[in-house]
Parts: structure tokens; C-alpha cells; sequence
């Protein structure tokens, strides 16, 4: 489905382009000047360089990283421009570069001000990336002046890449003119011809097309050929605020076949920056190897699901807020709780639930979680083996609910996905699961993992790879896994000494055996794991509570 597109332009008002622009030394304008004068020379320097480092990186690395240069303006209230552009291509996972060409005073109100950057500093940035980096992607934000626009097409034309994208910032959201007559020309003869995807909102086509009025679908399918009669290979006009339709629609017109894009629009306040990221995540598609159509419909689902995400979040006080790209701001919020890293101390008492048990008793996951933690229990992870997705990732959802309200963590067994849907404090995997590596890639820095592991070997393996803990045994034999090798306690304290993490034993823990297993006399054994001494029991109330001060008199003494 493709997304909302609501017009977010960079500008909400004309430009006063200030004469002097920025404060620099007279080495460096010099320096930029001269260089402009002599880009033979530097080509020969740029293509030995280019060589050296290809060998050179040949024997390091092969892996290719997609990579996107945004030339664009920067947004001090980092709703558009610059820094939507990185948000975009950090959410998408590709590498973004950045060449300035005006910085904004601006916020949720308005501009508040703009000083263009000076033509030969923005030369200067191009040829700092180009000259160095190997760039697959262009995409192209504010273009302030008539030079700037030109010494962008002299520097793709000295480095070519694989792709140019232009979202012609020129209106803006309150209809203001950006961009005069002689910039248009601009854009039309010196961008438009070389531009692989042009990408403007209604009023940014009608200003392309000399004032012409868009009005209804037909309207921006006549407005996507003219543009693309200009020259680009492909154009995307964007009807976010087409008055005659209810649903939010696109037209994408390749030179041979229109493509019509529709979505039900989302109604928020927090719509700066769209015209900016769809842009930059279309570029950022391209730059790994997608076809432009796909490019396109992946971004338009990228920005609508954002849009959709922050519909509710309030950042400044005017008629336009940001929205957040990493769909990340309501969950921090909402788990605000978590303000230290993980603290080995909450392994103390270790709460693992079994749903075949909370049957048997004829409890709910989430009262059972909850009687555990009014207990004593000091963590909590879901083994939920026998419910299907939905009705676990549900269930996990309530937990989360539960268990954040008391501030004990909740960790999910085995399932990455239910404890990235459900936004858990992390995982607990074995060693047949998805390794902890990639788990930490998935969960990010923030999130607690833990590893089962049997030997010091492996013990050594969960710290290289990331986790936070490990869960060591069966210490006992247990009826809760088939075929568990025990380990004993001197296995465990081989494992313990062995690791660099903290340890929390488990396998046939009870109210017997656990202080014996506490007083073996390592450090870094933080607590127990226990299964079904708490919740195959009538009471998980009593038992967490008798279990708890049990550990605490061991602790006490050892």
C-alpha cells in the first residue's frame, strides 16, 4: 500500500540571502578557489587515490556498504532537511554523507532565518566526499542559489554516480515562493536532464511548469509527463494535499507507464519533513540495488508507517511538528523505568514460567507473572512452547505491562521477534537458538541477553559474541526439558569460573537444593533460575516468597 504523502516543505517563508554567508578565513576561500581552477590535476590525484584505496581495501574488506550523499539544508529543529535525510538512511540501514547548502534557524513555528552557505565552500564539501568515498546515491534537498545548483552539476559530472535524486524544495507548506524564476531555470536546465527521479509535491510541480493549477489525479498525471518531458527518467508528483480526493495519492510516471499510488490519509500535526525523507529513503533503496518502482513503494510505506507511529507525539508548540523516523521516541517513553544498564543483581531470583503448568493450576500467563513478582521474583522470562504467535505475543504485551509497573525486567525465551513486538527488556537463547551476536544486532545495544551454556567453552562464546548473563546447568535433573544434560554442581562452579559474565544457575532448582547451590562459593553466581518450584505449585505467591527468603538467608551467610 503506498503511504501518505503530505507535503512537509524545508522553508515556511521567503529568503533573505545574507551577503556575507558564512564567516571563513581567506586561506580557505582561497584555497576552494584555487582548487575550482585546477580540477584536471585533482582528477589524476582523485583516480591514483581511488586506485591505492582499492587495493588497499580489497585486502580488508569486500563488504560494500550502500552509501547516499544528501546535499541539502540544515533544519535546526531537525524535522527536515540534513537531518531527516540521516535519520532516513540510519533507519534504512545504509551510510549517509552530508554537504550543507544553508543553515536554518527554524522550528515547529517557523524560519526564523537562513544564511546560504557560499558556493565555493559547498565545492569545497562535494570534493571532501567525492574525493574520498565511494558514493552510490545523490540526493538533492535545498539548492539556494543559482551558483549552488551549478557546482553541483559540474561535481556529478566530475563524479559520476550511480543515481540522482531531486526533491526540488522550492514551496512551501504555506504556498511561499522559495526558489525565483531564475532558479527554476536552474533546476530545469542544469538538474532535471541529469536526474534519475524527480519528486515534487503539488505546489513544487506547478511551480516546475510555470504556475500551472493541479487539481485532480488527471491534473498530476499531465504535471508528471511535462516534468518528465524536462528530462529526468522518472518523476513522482505527490497529491498528499489534492483537495479533490479523500485518500492521499501519488502518481509515479516512468516515461512509459503511470503508476497510481494510494493510501488513506493519516491525520497528524507532525508532518514536517515528508517530502525530505521520501525522498532520502527512496535514494537510500536505490543505493542497495532496488528498481526505482520498488524504491519508491518501499519509501512511501516507510514514511506512511512513521507518520501513522508518531501521530500522537508532541515536540514544539506549532502547527507542524516533526515525526520521528526510528519509530523509537513512544517506546522510551513508555519504558522510562529502564534508566541503568542491566544490573546482574535482579538474576537473584529468576522467575521462568511454563505454560503447560499455569494450565494445569488454571492461571492465566499474566496472573502467574504477577504473583511471581509480588513474590520476590526478581526477573521474569516467557517459555511459552505450546501457544501459537498471537496469542504469546499478547500475552508477552500484558506482561510487559505488569512487570514494567513493578520495575522488574522481563526477558522472552528464545523468540527475537515476540520481544521486538512486544518491546521486552530482551531474550534468554540456547545454544541451538539465533546466536547472541546476531540477537544483539536485531535487539540493539539497550536490550538484556542471555545464553544457555553447559561449558567454558561456550560460557567464553556468549561474552565474544555479546550477552549480558549466562544461564548455566541443568545443574539437578528437571522434567521441564526432555534429554537435559546435568552438569552438577561442579559444573557449574567450572562454568562460573570460567566465565567473564554473570551466571544464573538453572535445571532442578528448588526450595532443597538452592541454598547448596548459592554456597558453592564463586562470585559471579548472581542467583537461580526456577521453573516449576514456583509455578507447578498451587500458590506461585507462597513459593516466590519462601524461595526469595531462602536465597536471602543463604546470601546472608555465605
Amino acid at each position: 500500500m503506498a503511504s501518505e504523502i503530505l507535503p512537509g516543505s524545508f522553508f515556511n517563508k521567503q529568503i533573505q540571502v545574507p551577503s556575507h554567508g558564512f564567516a571563513q578565513s581567506r586561506i580557505l576561500r582561497l584555497h576552494f578557489a584555487s582548487s575550482r581552477s585546477n580540477r584536471s590535476y585533482r582528477t589524476k590525484i582523485f583516480t591514483v587515490m581511488q586506485q591505492d584505496r582499492a587495493s588497499t581495501v580489497k585486502d580488508v574488506s569486500k563488504m560494500k556498504i550502500p552509501h547516499v550523499l544528501t546535499v541539502a539544508g540544515s533544519d535546526s529543529g531537525a524535522g527536515a532537511g540534513i537531518q531527516a535525510d540521516l535519520k532516513t538512511c540510519a533507519a534504512r540501514g545504509v551510510y549517509c554523507s552530508t554537504v550543507i547548502t544553508a543553515v536554518t534557524a527554524q522550528n515547529t513555528v517557523g524560519v526564523q532565518g537562513v544564511n546560504i552557505v557560499p558556493e565555493d565552500f559547498v565545492a569545497g564539501q562535494l570534493e571532501s566526499v567525492f574525493s574520498d568515498m565511494h558514493v552510490d546515491v545523490v540526493k538533492t534537498g535545498m539548492l539556494p542559489s543559482i551558483g549552488i545548483v551549478k557546482v553541483l552539476h559540474h561535481s556529478l559530472k566530475e563524479f559520476p554516480v550511480q543515481a540522482l535524486v531531486v526533491d526540488p524544495v522550492m514551496v512551501s507548506t504555506s504556498g511561499d515562493v522559495l526558489a525565483g524564476p531564475s532558479i527554476l531555470d536552474s533546476f530545469r536546465e542544469e538538474l532535471l536532464p541529469i536526474a534519475d527521479i524527480v519528486t515534487p509535491n503539488l505546489k513544487e510541480a506547478s511551480a516546475l511548469l510555470g504556475g500551472v493549477q493541479l487539481e485532480t489525479v488527471a491534473d498530476m498525471r499531465a504535471a508528471a509527463k511535462s516534468i518528465h518531458d524536462m528530462g529526468p527518467r522518472s518523476v513522482l508528483v505527490k497529491g498528499g494535499d489534492l483537495p479533490s480526493s479523500l485518500d492521499a495519492v501519488d502518481i509515479f510516471f516512468d516515461g512509459v507507464n503511470f503508476y497510481e499510488l494510494r493510501s488513506s490519509r493519516i491525520k497528524s500535526r507532525n508532518t514536517h519533513g515528508t517530502g525530505c525523507t521520501l525522498a532520502s529513503c527512496i535514494a537510500a533503496e536505490l543505493a542497495k540495488g532496488s528498481p526505482m518502482l520498488s524504491a519508491v513503494k518501499v519509501a512511501k510505506r516507510y514514511v506512511e508507517t512513521a507518520l501513522d507511529y508518531s501521530k500522537d507525539i508532541a515536540i514544539g508548540n506549532g502547527f507542524q511538528g516533526p515525526f520521528d523516523h526510528l519509530l523509537k521516541l513512544k517506546s522510551d517513553i513508555r519504558n522510562s523505568f529502564r534508566q541503568q544498564a542491566f544490573n546482574p543483581e535482579n538474576l537473584f531470583l529468576y522467575a521462568v514460567t511454563d505454560s503447560g503448568m499455569n494450565k494445569k493450576w488454571g492461571r492465566s500467563i499474566t496472573d502467574a507473572v504477577k504473583a511471581a513478582i509480588e513474590g520476590g521474583a526478581t526477573i521474569v522470562q516467557l517459555r511459552e512452547k505450546d501457544s501459537g504467535t498471537q496469542d504469546f505475543l499478547e500475552a508477552a504485551k500484558a506482561c510487559v505491562e505488569v512487570c514494567h509497573s513493578h520495575g522488574v525486567p522481563l526477558l522472552i525465551n528464545d523468540r527475537i521477534d515476540v520481544a521486538l513486538a512486544c518491546d521486552a527488556d530482551g531474550v534468554h537463547v540456547g545454544q541451538s537458538d539465533m546466536p547472541a551476536r546476531v540477537a544483539r544486532r536485531l535487539l540493539g545495544p539497550e536490550k538484556i541477553i542471555g545464553v544457555s551454556c553447559k561449558t567454558p567453552e561456550q560460557a567464553q562464546k556468549a561474552w565474544i559474541d555479546g550477552a549480558d548473563y549466562i544461564g548455566s546447568g541443568g545443574v539437578f535433573p528437571t522434567n521441564t526439558k526432555e534429554n537435559n544434560l546435568t552438569i552438577g554442581l561442579d559444573g557449574l562452579k567450572t562454568v562460573c569460573l570460567a566465565s567473564k559474565l554473570p551466571v544464573v544457575a538453572i535445571g532442578g532448582i528448588n526450595a532443597s537444593n538452592a541454598r547448596r547451590v548459592m554456597e558453592i562459593g564463586v562470585p559471579n553466581l548472581k542467583g537461580v533460575a526456577v521453573v516449576s518450584a514456583l509455578f507447578d505449585r498451587e500458590c506461585v505467591l507462597t513459593e516466590t516468597k519462601k524461595m526469595h527468603g531462602d536465597l536471602r538467608q543463604a546470601a546472608s551467610m555465605a
